[in-house]
């Protein structure tokens, strides 16, 4: 007879990242690795260098425009819902809801069900596939906004706002920081939605991930660089790297409003140290609700929390008698949102 398999005879936090024993794999190593298990493509959770590197082909194809087509030594292209078994253990990829190919890892060995979230939200993208839960023992969650005071409000709310802006001050650019990967297609998306169908300018970092985006069936609508513009685009809106807000690059624009996309903008101190003039809440993350409604949802036998705010999340689960742990893993960066 076998002995009862531990959560942590399957998987275990080490120096490189999350580690399977059994399968000898990593699910979002931080160092190179012989097999990886890749669940999106922020630079913070897809590196380069991997022997073997496991993803949806989404992610596979946004690894491959960052980093070069030699980024690993082979790919392994999952699409949700395909399952691949190394050395008795399963691994099946459900989406994420985070950004454009963005997976859930669902492993499964004898008899036992852990499931990493990677990076997740729950509320409606039009860039990406929505988030599926999954029935498991343990589940392994993030926690970027894991504090009561990030309850993310409706993003039609937040895009009626820059619109408003727009009309307000037609003599002005509307120049929006937003993440290359992610948050910049999902605010175009948005805008669409909303009734902008006029082009939208964009940062020449942002071309290469909107093409992208594109092959992949997501329409972005009438896009063109705003490098190129023959005038100051007064009235328009230009989509650009948080970084380049506060460039030499932003002041070639009509008095421009500089904007910022992110769920930090719920913080009004980290808007006014950016220079930041129309805070946009819009997070590619679970916010307070989103993430305790999932464990509530879910009731595993066990949360492991991988990192964010840990303290606020691990005594949500002791009041509600949820058997909780923080990992501390290191090597995840929060600012991607």
């Amino acid at each position: 007879m076998q002995p009862v398999l531990k959560p942590q005879d399957l998987l275990q936090p080490r120096p490189g990242g999350l580690y399977c024993p059994p399968g000898d794999f990593y699910i979002d190593p931080t160092r190179p690795v012989d097999a990886a298990v890749v669940t999106h493509g922020h630079a913070d959770h897809a590196r380069s260098g991997h022997g073997t590197v496991a993803a949806t082909p989404q992610t596979l194809d946004i690894m491959a425009s960052r980093y070069g087509e030699d980024f690993t030594g082979r790919r392994q292209a999952l699409t949700y819902g395909e399952s691949i078994v190394r050395n008795g253990v399963e691994v099946t990829l459900v989406p994420a809801g985070h950004v454009l190919g963005s997976a859930q890892a669902v492993v499964r060995y004898r008899g036992l069900t852990m499931v990493v979230s990677g990076d997740y939200k729950r509320r409606r993208d039009p860039t990406c596939a929505a988030f599926e839960p999954v029935p498991c023992d343990v589940f392994i969650t993030e926690a970027t906004f894991g504090l009561p005071v990030f309850r993310h409000p409706p993003d039609a709310g937040e895009i009626a706002s820059l619109l408003a802006s727009v009309r307000q001050f037609p003599e002005r650019t509307h120049l929006v920081g937003a993440y290359a990967l992610g948050k910049a297609q999902r605010v175009i998306c948005l805008l669409r939605e909303a009734g902008w169908d006029r082009t939208l300018y964009c940062h020449g970092a942002l071309e290469g991930l909107n093409a992208l985006y594109q092959r992949h069936g997501v329409d972005l609508g009438p896009l063109a660089p705003a490098t190129d513009a023959k005038d100051k685009l007064p009235g328009e809106i230009v989509i650009a790297p948080p970084s380049a807000i506060a460039d030499r690059w932003s002041r070639r624009f009509a008095d421009p409003v500089a904007a910022f996309c992110s769920g930090w903008m719920r913080v009004r101190a980290r808007a006014r140290q950016r220079g930041v003039e129309l805070p946009l809440i819009l997070s590619d993350h679970a916010d307070w609700d989103e993430l305790t409604g999932t464990l509530a949802e879910l009731k595993p036998a066990e949360v492991w929390i991988t990192h964010g705010r840990e303290e606020a999340l691990l005594r949500w689960c002791e009041l509600q008698g949820q058997p909780a742990r923080a990992l501390a893993l290191v090597g995840y960066d929060d600012e991607e949102d």
